[in-house]
């Protein structure tokens, strides 16, 4: 069975065609990073302009390196929310046209069940039931699944979400965006020691936050302005906001670990191609003798193939969605 994914949640277009929920025919991604770099952050308008652009050369180049046409796929996958309205909006409607004019189902996929499917598009795919940790820009949360369509919300962040709040901090030291791998790979020639940055555990929850983390190294940038400084002292930086950043995604995880006497973790969304978070992740995994699943680079990021892998399982549980199915940019899983 041959699934077509398109998302447009933010500022990738994607499109994907998945075989049986576990096999990638193509995968195909339109970056829009060089559009909104200048402006250090997602510029929505620009974002759904660019889209309305590449929704149609990404679907095609994605349905001929499947050697499929639009009317040879068996349901068409569409993500519907949650995200930037303007982009959910050009996805959602092309996705509308596309089913109405071959006749195929259409199914609606929320962009975080599709965080969570992205592991089972590996070698190795988790069994029920595991914690899935979906860390990205816009999420960061812990969610316990016990099979499809079964998740329980363990905890979210109650501000910036992680990803975010890297962004953030590198526009804070002048790095650019995306914050993430820049950060990344300044961090490994840092002391992560170098700066005591607070650490949000909140102990009693499994809520995240990092509104205070972002504030503390904004103050020490503060504090420094008009000071000569060398470039260890900005790694520094970065290994030491890093480094708390990933010892509380770490430790709530290891406590929902212990809480719920699960076997099997994945990772999923933009951060968890960080190579630390990744690191210490699989440090927790060998102590606590539990299996972690980590998504490949490409898979960590916005995709359509994990939108067609979540699709595929929608639509043998018979979720058929209408002509009126509407993004929705806040949409709980």
């Amino acid at each position: 069975m041959n699934i077509l994914g398109i998302d447009t949640s933010c500022d990738d277009t994607s499109a994907a065609v998945v075989a049986d929920g576990t096999r990638i025919l193509s995968s195909i991604v339109s970056s829009q990073t060089d559009i909104h770099t200048k402006y250090g952050g997602i510029v929505p308008e620009l974002a759904s302009r660019r889209h309305i652009e590449m929704i149609w050369p990404v679907v095609d180049e994605a349905l001929q390196r499947a050697g499929l046409t639009l009317g040879m796929v068996d349901a068409m996958a569409v993500c519907h929310g949650p995200g930037l309205i303007g982009s959910l909006l050009v996805g959602c409607g092309f996705a509308k046209a596309a089913a109405y004019s071959v006749q195929k189902p259409l199914v609606g996929v929320n962009h975080l069940e599709g965080h969570v499917f992205s592991v089972f598009l590996e070698a190795q795919g988790p069994e029920f039931p595991f914690l899935s940790l979906i860390v990205s820009g816009g999420h960061t949360s812990i969610y316990l699944v016990t099979g499809f369509g079964q998740y329980e919300e363990l905890g979210r962040t109650r501000d910036d979400a992680a990803g975010e709040a890297y962004d953030k901090v590198s526009k804070l030291l002048g790095l650019g965006y995306p914050g993430g791998p820049v950060i990344d790979r300044l961090a490994e020639a840092g002391d992560s020691k170098g700066f005591d940055f607070p650490r949000a555990y909140l102990p009693d929850s499994l809520d995240f936050s990092f509104s205070g983390l972002k504030t503390a190294v904004r103050n020490v940038v503060v504090k420094s302005r008009g000071v000569e400084t060398a470039d260890e002292w900005l790694a520094d930086i970065a290994a030491s906001f890093q480094a708390a950043v990933l010892d509380v995604l770490v430790r709530k995880v290891e406590w929902a670990v212990v809480n719920k006497g699960v076997r099997g973790v994945a990772l999923s969304g933009g951060v968890s191609a960080n190579r630390g978070l990744r690191r210490k992740m699989q440090e927790m995994a060998d102590e606590r003798d539990v299996q972690l699943y980590l998504p490949s680079m490409a898979l960590c990021t916005d995709n359509a193939a994990m939108i067609a892998a979540a699709g595929y399982h929608r639509y043998k549980a018979g979720h058929i969605a209408g002509m009126d199915l509407n993004p929705r940019a806040h949409l709980p899983l």
